[in-house]
């Protein structure tokens, strides 16, 4: 994956919680579930009232698909160089990539520096 992508800021943000028992959740209010051995984890949209981190997302161009190669690790490497955490749900036509709402700004800057557009840029 040699091209930038167009990444969209996701204009909710994010929670990412561990059900160390679960297998499904109890509600219906959430965006993302991953089933492992060790629980469930669920990424739902932060309550405005709950004091919880929160995640931004960035989402790329839906024309990747999941044959690109090297298109999340394009994203990821900038990222882990600026020493930024991310948790990563992938669909269909692309990644959504999360980072800690404290570190947005520093995130949009290391992937424009790698040549991706982040935004309306």
């Amino acid at each position: 994956m040699t091209d930038g992508q167009h990444l969209h800021l996701v204009p909710s943000q994010f929670t990412v919680e561990h059900l160390p028992r679960a297998t499904f959740p109890e509600d219906d209010e959430w965006i993302a579930l991953v089933r492992a051995p060790e629980g469930l984890t669920v990424v739902r949209d932060a309550s405005p009232f709950a004091e919880t981190d929160r995640w931004v997302g960035f989402y790329g161009d839906a024309r990747q698909g999941p044959g690109a190669p090297g298109a999340l690790a394009a994203l990821l490497e900038p990222l882990a160089e600026a020493g930024i955490s991310v948790f990563v749900a992938s669909t269909y036509h692309a990644d959504l990539v999360l980072v800690p709402e404290n570190s947005y700004k520093d995130a949009a800057t290391a992937l424009r520096d790698a040549g991706h557009r982040v935004g309306d840029s």
